[in-house]
C-alpha cells in the first residue's frame, strides 16, 4: 500500500470545515490560573523527554536534540520477530514512501528494538535494508534495555511488563505520534492499514499546525 499524496488533503473536518487537530495525550498536571478575572483549569500535557540511542549506521543519536523541528512516528520491534514486527515495519515503510519525496524533512520514523542484546548495529542495518529504509529518515535504534523500557513506559505511556523478563514487550503494536514540541498526539494500531492511513492524515494536519505556530 502506497498512500497517495492527495490523501493528505482528504482530512477529517468539523462541520464548519476546519481541520480537526489531533488530540493531546497524557496529562502531567492541571493548574489553577486566573483568566479574565476567573479561575480556570490550565491542563499541562506531558512532553516526552529525550533519549539517546544508537542507530543502524552506528551513530549515537538524540531523538529530541538531533530531530528538533521534526514530527516523530515511533514503534517498537525486534529483528527476529516472525509475525507482528514485519507487519509494523511494512506499514511504516508505506508511510516512508508517502513522505520521502513530497516532504522528506517533515517527519522522522523511529523503530526501537526491545531486544538490544541480539539486535546489534549490523542486525538493525540488515533489517532496515529488508524494508528499504532511508537510513537518514528512518532510524532503527538499540541501546540499554532498561533505558528503552523506561522511555516506552514513563515517556510514551505504553503498557509494559517487567523489563527483566525476556520477551515481555515483544508484541506491542502501537505507532506513537509526537509533534515537534514532543507532545503525544496519537496512538495507532500499527498492524492496521486504516490506522496507518490515519497516521498519514494526522502528520499532514500536524504540519499545518506547525506552520501556523511558526515552528
Amino acid at each position: 500500500m502506497v498512500l497517495p499524496l492527495s490523501f493528505y488533503f482528504i482530512t477529517r473536518q468539523f462541520s464548519d470545515g476546519r481541520l480537526k487537530i489531533p488530540a493531546y495525550y497524557r496529562v502531567d498536571r492541571i493548574d489553577k490560573v486566573i483568566k479574565d478575572g476567573k479561575t480556570v483549569n490550565d491542563t499541562i500535557f506531558h512532553k516526552v523527554a529525550d533519549i539517546t540511542l544508537t542507530n543502524q549506521l552506528g551513530q549515537r543519536v538524540s531523538l529530541n536534540k538531533d530531530l528538533k523541528g521534526k514530527i516523530l512516528v515511533i514503534d517498537f520491534i525486534f529483528t527476529t520477530c516472525p509475525t507482528v514486527c514485519p507487519q509494523l515495519s511494512g506499514n511504516m515503510k508505506d508511510l516512508q514512501k508517502a513522505y520521502i519525496k513530497k516532504n522528506p524533512d517533515l517527519v522522522q520514523f523511529i523503530s526501537i528494538s526491545v531486544d538490544p542484546a541480539r539486535d546489534s548495529v549490523p542486525a538493525l542495518r540488515a533489517y532496515a535494508d529488508r524494508f528499504s529504509a532511508d537510513h537518514d529518515r528512518w532510524w532503527f535504534l538499540t541501546g540499554s534495555r532498561d533505558s528503552i523500557f523506561n522511555y516506552a513506559k514513563n515517556e510514551l505511556g505504553l503498557i509494559l511488563g517487567d523489563a527483566d523478563v525476556p520477551g515481555d514487550f515483544v508484541h506491542s503494536q502501537q505507532f506513537v505520534l509526537l509533534d515537534t514540541a514532543r507532545n503525544i498526539r496519537g496512538y495507532f494500531d500499527g498492524q492496521d492499514k486504516a490506522a496507518t492511513k490515519q497516521v498519514a492524515d494526522d502528520i499532514y494536519i500536524l504540519n499545518v499546525e506547525k506552520r501556523k505556530k511558526g515552528r
